[in-house]
Order: structure tokens, then C-alpha cells, then sequence
């Protein structure tokens, strides 16, 4: 393989039939109107000099390498900032365009280090190219220091872990101001000075220090060595590609993983974005772009480790005796107390086909339906809600379709930290004037941020979600609002639904007390959604993570259907999944009710279907979900369980209560990169394979079924789909793949949604979206375009109940989640990357007010109390929240923030209430607590 060259056509391309025929170089070519020239001659084979524009920017005309001539036309335009016209006629070689150029060429030389050959872009530099383009073989002024004034003494900024900045090799081209303006959104940059004393800037500070995100749209965008990974700079520049799919957030962005070397020699040199990635386009954010480092961190887990008891040492074992122990263990635990005493938990970080596999191993050799997945604790309310209110447990839209809304409804989400690239386009959608209501107890960035200002914030209390989307529809409602003719034509039960809804108590000035928010600005946020022409709704674990988070998701379906919102570019509901395979593992049947493609173990038909192919006879009643396997563990009911890369005993709400679960049982399995939290009470220590090493497909959040590639061979040995296999069979069921290609075809067969999908197909289109079938082999972008997937869209009352965690006077404030943008969940890849420099430590972010009267200064260590337990961190003093409400992150499993989160789920699915938990803020009292470096009190540390 060799790297993979993407086509750079110089400017953006512009919608539209092509119906504008130009001559470029006698040429003939047809573009839609408003093409640049510069793009028609690329697509005519006739690549025009340029070095300030790339087709992932607008253009900009400042290089002046561009110049063309056009029969009629005055002088030599720029031909990235010419449009094309009927007829027109260009040339983009003739002697005097070829002296200007090297004129321009010999002034860009002049002010630039002569060490090509030395370089670390040395091959991958778009200068030499373009000197070799031109033909420069001289320069009249002199070069580098002996051009007189020049830039070769300005410092190099070597702040930020992952790139370096050296402005001596600044050209000026602005591109990466533009990247970070046009493309991120976080206008980081900027050009200071003028004239010859012009810098790039991250403003006026080093790039560390400054807002600039990391995202590398600067790095990718620079055509010198200016902006440089330093990866690059220490390894050489790669040698050969492989795409593949980012392995953290669910926006599931598409990279090429450049590498060096082959085999065991492989190392990765960079990760650049795919400009034809189906979720990303071209764009990433600093997970994706620069920490994957943890693939090879020398804490990685390579050999597999047994033990009989959790407090004997460790020994490590061959692959043979690690999977024959642990077979022989769960047979026993199974002849002493029945076939529903052992099961799993599935991993949305692992792919497809890993997830399906370990399914099967639980239905067919375990013989019961004792498996969930992680999504229990995350988006399963979305699947439920939105199961009983469209008839399919996903999203509606592609992430392009929020190009077209008008209105942003962002609920219970911080898009910008966790899911960074759809931020961006939202961000972008939001700059040409689209209007925002931002419904969340925090002040997020998109609140306000650079050119962006959300119209209304609401800034409800934590646990009030279903109060306030009720307090919408009621406007909608009784101000004559609702869209009758979809509503007529499409859904059912809204009569019943419209007679509820209608009620006093739902008004935005009933339910004011409740949720904190001021009626008049409930009103009007509900009047801008209602009245717009497409209206879109973007939701995360804020609402999903409550003791009614299955309720509010039908509520927001129920706001949609009633103003017409589904069915179309620019509208739906949709969740922002917070892993890389949380759609993936529900769709691939991890819950203990649910077969693959969310059909219901207790539908004979679809149980036939797996009965005659797997031989088996799978039972018709649901198995354990992951609480009711806990509380089965403590009773004794309940004694083995198999977790797949997943750390319930950090990401779990009440840790104290999971721990003891853990120890209860008798054999604990865990595959994973590292020896995680949860490996503290296993028995078994299975090593798995990261991203960089897999073969298979993950699904994003828009239902996007993406290829993952292996870049290098598994470190293990096997891959987690083979050791699940021989685990099975270890077990007396004969379950053989000869690669992961194979199971996708078992799971197309299967699976109605699927059938269209094989690795020969993805291969081919790149990605799809499901409902992927063979009459639809392009997949479907957007959801119930002409009619629900349940026939037709189901109005579900939605009544507001309360939770039970209530502040109280022992707990007076409310303590809620969330992530930030440099870690991911509970932080064990990014934690082993250079990405603790912007987040070494969880914090607590407290009202001022709330701190002042506690004695709590900013950076203080504190001890966060409730209920169930207590841990410590440091305090950061933020207006971000209101008073009464503080905030934490989970990433680090010193500061365990779920030590202090309780019991309290969602009604439906037992999701946990991560986001409403009464707690008490005090100063470190003692010395231990200020010092604290071990777990925190309920951690099971001693």
C-alpha cells in the first residue's frame, strides 16, 4: 500500500446541476455556476498553481500564484476568486503567466529557510512543490539571512504537545487562520501586525495557553513546515495509508492512518482526517487527530493473566490455559447453581462484529439472555422512547442535515467537548443565521461563544427536562401552533396527547417554579421552534441520564411530530451517542430483551431464525439487565460475569455498591486494553486489541456504518471476535469465523436493517447509513420521509414525576456530569496521551455563591458528600452553573465521581440518574483528604 493522495481542487465545490461549460486550456468542461475557475481547470486535468487556497476553504486571493488569462478579460485574475461564466475561455500556461509566477515564487523564497533537504516536510511540502512548478532555479534577491530583512529569528512556539509552530517558515497564506475560523469555529487565530511586521498569532499568547482546541485544522491546512505534528518531526514522514474509523466520540469521523514500516514495525505517524469521511468531511477534533498514542503505552495488557482468588498476584498464561480455566470456571458455576448464573456486558467501544459475537456467545453457549451493554447507562431511554413514538430506537438525520435548519434545539448536550466535529458544523449552520435555544442547567460555550449567542438559554434545574419540553408543547398546543396537516395525515393519539398537554398545570408559568426558567422566555422559545421552517432537535446524556429520561425522549418526539419537524433535511430528533459504537452495540442485540435489530426475544419468528442457525433454542424471556445482575450477585443468585472492554467499576453510578457486586462473584472475566478498575476483581484477565488493530465496522449516532481497518497486526495475537469464539467453544459450542468479514454476513442475514451491508459493499461506498437493504443499497440519510416506521408516529402523554433525589439540608446542593473536551468517559486511552495536559485532574465547578458561603476558594481542595459516599477534589469557581448546582467530570479514577452518584435510573430502562445527585461541598478538613491520592471513601480501597 502506499499513502493515499486526496484530490485538492483548490476551492469548495458549489451545489447545483453542472450546467456552465468553460474551455480551460482547450479543455471543455461543465460546473454548476459559481465554480472558480481555479476548480474548473483541476477538474479539466489542468492544475493551476496556488499555495493560500485548498478546497476545504473559501477562497481567499492572496498567494497571487493563481494568475490565469481569460479571452476578454482584463489583465491576469486570480483564478481561485473567479467564478466561471457561459463560454468562458482560459489559459493557465503562457509565457507570461509562467514570469509571474516565479516572480511571486522568488519574493516567498527570499524570506525562507534554505533547508529543505533537513525539513521535516521535506516531500510533503506544498512550497517545494510549487518552486518546482514554476521552474524556480534562482533567486534575484537572495535568500534566507542574505535577502536582508527577513523572519528567520522569530522563536519557535513549542507549547503545544502535539505541534510544533516556527513562523520562520511562515509564508503568510492565512490558511491557517481561515482553518480555524471557517472549518472549527473557534477563531483561535489571527494575522497581528501589518505589512512586513505580519504574524500569525494564537492570540498574543503561545498556543498552549491560547483558545486554540487542538483540533489540527490549522496543521492540516498549513503547506510549509509552519504548523508541524511533531510525530512528523520525530519519526520522518509516513509511507503508506490505511482508512479506518476514529475510535472515541460517535461522531464516528473517518482518518487516514499514516504510517511507517510493516508488521510489528508498524508505527503510526499521523492520523488526517478523510476529506470524503461521511461524518467528518475533511475535519477532527484533538482525540481523534492526535491521541492515539495509548495504542502502544506501555500499560497495555499484551498476554492474558489468571488467578484462583482477586488477592493473589497476578500470572500470565498462554492464550490455551487462560481461555480453558476460565471455560472450566463458568461450567462449574453453572452445574452448581443453573444456566442464568453467569452472563456479559457488552462494549460500545468495541465493534459490530465483536459486540454480535459476544451476544451470541451468551444466547447460544451460556444459554440464556443474561447480556447488556454499556448503552444501559447512557442511551437507552433514546431507544426505548424513541421505539414507542417512531418505531425505531435511533436518530433521524444525517449530521449534513443540520445545513438546513433554521432553528437548533440543543437539550442536555455539550456538543463542543463531546462531540467536537458536529459541533463545528452546527457552529458553522449557526454563523449564516441559524437560530439556538440551549436547554441546560450550565452555561455551555454554545451559549456564547465567538460569533455565536444562543436566542434563549433556558437554564432549568437538573431533573426538570420533562417539566419544561411539556411547558413547550403546551404553547404549541393552545396557541394554535401544531402542524394539522402532518399531524392528520401521519401520527395517531394526538387528541388524547393535545387533551393533556392543554392542561393548567403545563403552562410555562405553572411549571416556572419547577424548573427555575422564566415562563416569557419558555414561550418564546417554544413560539421560535414552533414557527420556523425546519426545526431541529440534538440531544445527549442530560436527558437521557435521569430518573426520566425515557419519558422526556417522547417528549421531545412528541414536540417534533407536533410541529411537522420529522421527515425532511433540517429537522428530527437526534441523539449525539457519546461512544463510537453506543448505536452499534444496541443494534446488534446486548440487550437481554432484544435479538439483533431491536426485535424482541420473545417474537417466535425472529427467534426461529437464530434457532436454526445457530442450533440452539434461544429463550423467549429476557435475561439480567446489568443492575438486576448486580443485585443478583449480592443474593447469590447470579455468580459469573464476562465484561468486554468496559469499567463498570468506574463508570457505574454508586461504585461502593458495584464493587461489592463485584466481589461477590465467583469468576469475574474482563477484556480490555489495561488493567482497568474492574480488573481488580477479575479472574480473568483477557488483553484486548485497540482501534489501530481491529477489522470491522463501527455505527455513529447517524446511523453510519463505518470500516475499520486494521493499520497493524493485533499486539495480542487474536483478535477480540476470535477469543470470544474459542471461549464459546471451550465451552461445548462450535462458533468458527474465518475473519470478520464473515460475522457481518451473519449479522446482513439476519438482521432486516442490515441486509444490504458486507465489508465488499463499504468497501466500495465508503460508508452507509442503515435501514441498508438491497433495494436500498445507498442506505437512508434521513429517517420516516413518508411514513413512520411504526405506520404512523404514536403521541405518548408525558407526565412530569418528580425525582426522588431532592436536596435536603444535610445535601443542599445538586451535583450533575458531564465530559470535557480533551478526555473521553472514564479516561483510560486518553489519560495514557499527552491530551492530561489540558485536563490532568477532575474538578469541581461551583457557583461563586455557593462557594463563598462554604469558605471554598478557587482551586481549593474539597470533599463531595452524599448519600452513598464521599470523594475529593479541587474546586474551580465558575458562574457557568447556577447557585445550588454544581458540576464534575468523570475522567479520572482518583477524584471517582461516582462514588457519590446513586441508585435512582430511568423508570423504563434502569439508565442511571448520573445528572441529579444531592451532595454537600466543605473545605478539606484534613491533611490525608488535602493530600488525597489514593480512591475515595466507598471505593473499596481501604
Amino acid at each position: 500500500m502506499t499513502l493515499l493522495e486526496e484530490p485538492d481542487f483548490g476551492t469548495p465545490a458549489r451545489p447545483g446541476q453542472a450546467t456552465v461549460e468553460v474551455t480551460v486550456d482547450g479543455v471543455a468542461v461543465t460546473v454548476p455556476p459559481g465554480t472558480s475557475v481555479m476548480r474548473a481547470a483541476a477538474q479539466a486535468g489542468c492544475a493551476v498553481p496556488k499555495l493560500c487556497a485548498t478546497d476545504s476553504l473559501e477562497a481567499f486571493g492572496s498567494c497571487r500564484l493563481c494568475v490565469v488569462e481569460i479571452d476578454g478579460a482584463r489583465g491576469t485574475p486570480a483564478s481561485c476568486t473567479t467564478p466561471v461564466a457561459p463560454g468562458m475561455v482560459v489559459r493557465t500556461r503562457s509565457e507570461k503567466l509562467e514570469k509571474l509566477r516565479r516572480g511571486v515564487m522568488e519574493l516567498y523564497i527570499s524570506d525562507h529557510p534554505l533547508d529543505c533537504l533537513t525539513c521535516s516536510a521535506n516531500g510533503d511540502c506544498e512550497l517545494q512543490d510549487m518552486a518546482a512548478a514554476t521552474g524556480l532555479r534562482e533567486v534575484r534577491y537572495g535568500s534566507g539571512v542574505d535577502a536582508g530583512a527577513n523572519h528567520m529569528d522569530l522563536p519557535k512556539d513549542t507549547s503545544n504537545p502535539y505541534f510544533e509552530f516556527d513562523p520562520a517558515k511562515c509564508i503568510l497564506c492565512s490558511r491557517c487562520v481561515r482553518a480555524c475560523d471557517e472549518v472549527q469555529g473557534t477563531l483561535a487565530l489571527t494575522i497581528e501586525g501589518r505589512g512586513f511586521g505580519s504574524t500569525v498569532s494564537p492570540g498574543g499568547t503561545d498556543f498552549l495557553s491560547s483558545d486554540c482546541v487542538s483540533c489540527g485544522a490549522c496543521v492540516q491546512a498549513c503547506p510549509t513546515a509552519t504548523l508541524q505534528e511533531r510525530s512528523v518531526v520525530e519519526l520522518g514522514l509516513p509511507t503508506r495509508s490505511v482508512v479506518t474509523t476514529c475510535a472515541y466520540c460517535g461522531v464516528g469521523c473517518s482518518f487516514k492512518a499514516e504510517v511507517r514500516g510493516s508488521g510489528e514495525a508498524t508505527e503510526v505517524v499521523r492520523m488526517v482526517p478523510l476529506k470524503d469521511g461521511g461524518a467528518n468531511q475533511g475535519h477532527s477534533c484533538v482525540k481523534g487527530r492526535f491521541a492515539f498514542g495509548y495504542a502502544s503505552h506501555p500499560d497495555r495488557v499484551l498476554a492474558p493473566r489468571i488467578r484462583e482468588s482477586i488477592s493473589d498476584d497476578w500470572r500470565e498464561v498462554s492464550w490455551e490455559e487462560a481461555i480453558g480455566f476460565a471455560a472450566r470456571r463458568l461450567r462449574a458455576i453453572q452445574a452448581e447453581h443453573g444456566p442464568g448464573s453467569i452472563g456479559a456486558i457488552t462494549s460500545s467501544r468495541c465493534t459490530n462484529e465483536e459486540v454480535y459475537v459476544v451476544q451470541k456467545m451468551v444466547r447460544a453457549a451460556f444459554g440464556n439472555n443474561n447480556v447488556d451493554t454499556c448503552a444501559r447507562v447512557c442511551h437507552s431511554p433514546t431507544g426505548y422512547g424513541l421505539n414507542q413514538t417512531f418505531g425505531t430506537s435511533a436518530g433521524t438525520q444525517d449530521f449534513a442535515s443540520v445545513d438546513d435548519a433554521d432553528v437548533i434545539m440543543v437539550i442536555g448536550a455539550n456538543p463542543t467537548d463531546a462531540h467536537p466535529v458536529f459541533a463545528s458544523r452546527m457552529k458553522r449552520r449557526l454563523r449564516r443565521g441559524a437560530a439556538l435555544i440551549v436547554a441546560d442547567p450550565r452555561s455551555i460555550d454554545l451559549v456564547r461563544s465567538p460569533h455565536i449567542e444562543a436566542a434563549y438559554h433556558l437554564p432549568l434545574a437538573p431533573g426538570t427536562n420533562v417539566a419544561i419540553v411539556n411547558a413547550m408543547a403546551h404553547v404549541v398546543v393552545t396557541e394554535g401552533l401544531v402542524d394539522r396537516e402532518f399531524v392528520d395525515a401521519r401520527c395517531e393519539g394526538f387528541d388524547e396527547w393535545a387533551a393533556f398537554i392543554a392542561r393548567p398545570e403545563h403552562s410555562p408559568e405553572a411549571v416556572e417554579e419547577i424548573t427555575g426558567v422564566p415562563a416569557a422566555d419558555v414561550r418564546a422559545a417554544a413560539r421560535l421552534y414552533a414557527g420556523a421552517r425546519n426545526a431541529a432537535i440534538y440531544y445527549g446524556l442530560g436527558v437521557t441520564e435521569h430518573s426520566q429520561g425515557s419519558t422526556m425522549v417522547m417528549g421531545m418526539a412528541n414536540l417534533a411530530m407536533a410541529t411537522g419537524n420529522i421527515g425532511r433535511r433540517g429537522v428530527g430528533v437526534n441523539p449525539l451517542r457519546g461512544q463510537n459504537n453506543v448505536q452499534g452495540s444496541c443494534d446488534m442485540g446486548s440487550f437481554p430483551h432484544e435479538l439483533p435489530g431491536y426485535r424482541h426475544v420473545g417474537e417466535e419468528s425472529v427467534r426461529d431464525i437464530y434457532n436454526e442457525l445457530w442450533g440452539v433454542e434461544v429463550l423467549d424471556e429476557p435475561g439480567l439487565r446489568i443492575p438486576n445482575m448486580f443485585d443478583a450477585a449480592l443474593d447469590g443468585s447470579f455468580r459469573a460475569l464476562f465484561v468486554h472492554g468496559e469499567d463498570i467499576a468506574q463508570s457505574d453510578p454508586n461504585t461502593a455498591h458495584v464493587e461489592a457486586a463485584l466481589s461477590a462473584l465467583d469468576l469475574v472475566i474482563v477484556q480490555d486494553l489495561f488493567e482497568n478498575e474492574t480488573a481488580r476483581f477479575a479472574h480473568v484477565l483477557l488483553p484486548g486489541t485497540s482501534f489501530l488493530e481491529k477489522d470491522g465496522t463501527f455505527t455513529n449516532a447517524e446511523r453510519r456504518i463505518n470500516r475499520v481497518r486494521p493499520v497493524m497486526p493485533a499486539r495480542t495475537g487474536k483478535q477480540e471476535w476470535q477469543i470470544v469464539c474459542e471461549l464459546a467453544q471451550a465451552m461445548g459450542y462450535p462458533m468458527h469465523y474465518d475473519d470478520a468479514s464473515q460475522i457481518m454476513d451473519e449479522i446482513a442475514l439476519t438482521t432486516p436493517t442490515f441486509s444490504g451491508v458486507s465489508f465488499a459493499h463499504l468497501d466500495a461506498v465508503g460508508s452507509v447509513q442503515w435501514p441498508c437493504t438491497t433495494e436500498r443499497p445507498e442506505g437512508t440519510p434521513i429517517m420516516h420521509v413518508d411514513g413512520f416506521v411504526r405506520g404512523l408516529g404514536r403521541f405518548v402523554p408525558t407526565r412530569y414525576v418528580p425525582t426522588r433525589e431532592r436536596s435536603t439540608r444535610r445535601f443542599p446542593l445538586i451535583l450533575t456530569t458531564g465530559r470535557i473536551l480533551s478526555q473521553y468517559n472514564v479516561g483510560a486511552q486518553t489519560r495514557r496521551t499527552a491530551n492530561v495536559a489540558w485536563h490532568p485532574e477532575d474538578l469541581l465547578e461551583i457557583h461563586p455563591h455557593d462557594a463563598e458561603v462554604r469558605g471554598i476558594a478557587d482551586g481549593d481542595r474539597v470533599e463531595l458528600s452524599s448519600r452513598v459516599g464521599t470523594t475529593s477534589l479541587r474546586a474551580s469557581i465558575s458562574a457557568r452553573m447556577p447557585v445550588g448546582v454544581c458540576y464534575t467530570t468523570f475522567h479520572h479514577p482518583v477524584s471517582g465521581a461516582n462514588v457519590v452518584t446513586t441508585e435512582n435510573s430511568d423508570w423504563a430502562t434502569n439508565c442511571p440518574e448520573y445528572k441529579v445527585t444531592a451532595v454537600q461541598v466543605t473545605p478539606a478538613t484534613t491533611q490525608a483528604a488535602v493530600e488525597r491520592g489514593e480512591a475515595p471513601v466507598g471505593a473499596g480501597r481501604g
